[in-house]
């Protein structure tokens, strides 16, 4: 299980990584991963960095079913 510095370490050396990359890469559960983002976000350590909608190569996201589930977010520390 990871820690809460686990999780900056690794967002230190890889740049920026999904939320789902980190969870795999640190064997902690996605809802763990998520809270400790949250917290990091919460104390100015890192960001949350969306994907722009018009981003969408086939234009469909405005369609879509799962509502915008396409777009991807990053996290990365300030």
């Amino acid at each position: 299980m990871a820690s809460l510095i686990d999780v900056r370490d690794m967002l230190a050396l890889q740049g920026r990584m999904e939320a789902s990359q980190l969870s795999a890469r640190l064997h902690t559960p996605q809802a763990m991963i998520d809270a400790m983002l949250g917290r990091l976000e919460a104390m100015g350590k890192a960001q949350r960095i969306q994907e722009e909608p018009d981003g969408c190569l086939t234009g469909s996201c405005k369609s879509c079913p799962e509502g915008k589930a396409c777009l991807r977010e990053w996290w990365a520390l300030r």
